[in-house]
């Protein structure tokens, strides 16, 4: 599969490299500010492949570099600094942005939701990306859905979790509106970026924490401090990436260069998603010879979360017009898309 995507794409390069407008487009320099550390499973490779892409689909034309976050500026700045043209691009997330509003994290993953192929579905012709766009363009950045990933783990935890209550006064690294869900449930929780995981959890500064995927949580640690390792990602079934221009650096982007971009873009996500479903029970199998336990949370849990997530959504509704517009889009597309899911898909 790798190989042939990997052909996929350079056929596509040197379509687009040999293209008369494509030779003709002067040359934009652009800095990249990653979200993740480069050494990251799968979001690493990811993003190093994405820069290179961009250069060979351009046939050299669109010069992208990228940085390690924190080394032009903080990831979790990234929004401000690209809005305001101190940082050109970014490849990111939209939840991270949640302190702005709470409607960026409907653009990132959203609890009990949908597998990878309906949340596309959804932002490619249901209208969530035309909402996220909108709502990124207040903040002075073009933003294009740049990667999607399968369900990620629920957490690690230090101690096994029996009942409800142990959940009770826990200090939990936790991303989006999943968040939202582990307040009410008594969990006291912090957005913490990758690099700063680790060293959070050994201190004792946070009991436990989730981050993504088993390969991505392999090598960033988790597994010398945490024992117990919970499924399913309730909270994110479904987690797209985004790219995030500066208005001023796309405007210097031909209208050829944008759309490499944009099928750039669209590459990343079909070779992130297929990568990922292809990597993570090698790394399942690691984790377990490590001496952690794979758990999976019992239905009671299941359903306390979910019955906390029906409240979270319909607060953020009332908190948020831009959450509830996105909710009410949202929702009714799930509604018409079970259509089909319940009669097209094996239960």
């Amino acid at each position: 599969m790798k190989r042939l995507l990997g052909l996929l794409a350079a056929v596509v390069a040197a379509a687009l490299a040999t293209h008369p407008a494509a030779a003709q487009d002067k040359k934009v320099r652009a800095q990249m500010g990653w979200a993740f550390p480069s050494s990251t499973g799968l979001l690493g490779p990811t993003q190093t492949r994405l820069v290179e892409m961009l250069r060979s689909m351009s046939g050299g034309s669109i010069d992208v570099k990228g940085f390690e976050p924190g080394a032009l500026v903080p990831a979790n700045q990234y929004l401000d600094a690209v809005g305001n043209g101190s940082l050109d691009m970014a490849w990111t997330v939209s939840g991270f942005w949640t302190g702005k509003d709470i409607a960026f994290a409907m653009f990132a993953s959203v609890p009990f939701g949908p597998g990878v192929g309906e949340y596309l579905a959804w932002m490619k012709h249901g209208g969530g990306e035309k909402l996220m766009k909108e709502l990124h363009a207040k903040y002075g950045v073009e933003v294009i859905p740049c990667g999607v990933i399968s369900p990620e783990a629920s957490g690690w935890f230090r101690k096994e979790i029996k009942t409800l209550d142990d959940l009770k006064g826990l200090k939990m690294r936790f991303f989006g509106l999943g968040a939202n869900v582990m307040q009410k449930l008594g969990v006291s929780t912090q957005l913490l970026q990758a690099g700063e995981i680790f060293q959070a959890l050994q201190l004792g500064t946070i009991d436990a924490t989730e981050f993504s995927m088993p390969v991505m949580d392999l090598t960033l640690g988790f597994h010398q401090v945490a024992k117990f390792y919970y499924f399913p990602g309730w909270h994110q079934q479904a987690t797209i990436n985004e790219l995030i221009i500066s208005k001023k650096k796309w405007a210097e982007f031909s209208d050829t260069q944008k759309a490499i971009i944009q099928g750039a873009c669209d590459a990343t996500m079909l070779q992130q998603f297929a990568e990922g479903e292809a990597v993570q029970f090698k790394a399942m199998k690691d984790i377990q010879a490590k001496g952690v336990q794979l758990k999976k949370w019992p239905q009671n849990f299941i359903d306390a979360f979910e019955k906390a997530w029906v409240e979270v959504a319909a607060e953020q509704s009332a908190k948020s017009p831009e959450f509830k517009k996105a909710w009410d889009s949202y929702s009714t597309f799930r509604k018409d898309y079970a259509i089909w899911k319940d009669l097209g898909y094996l239960k």
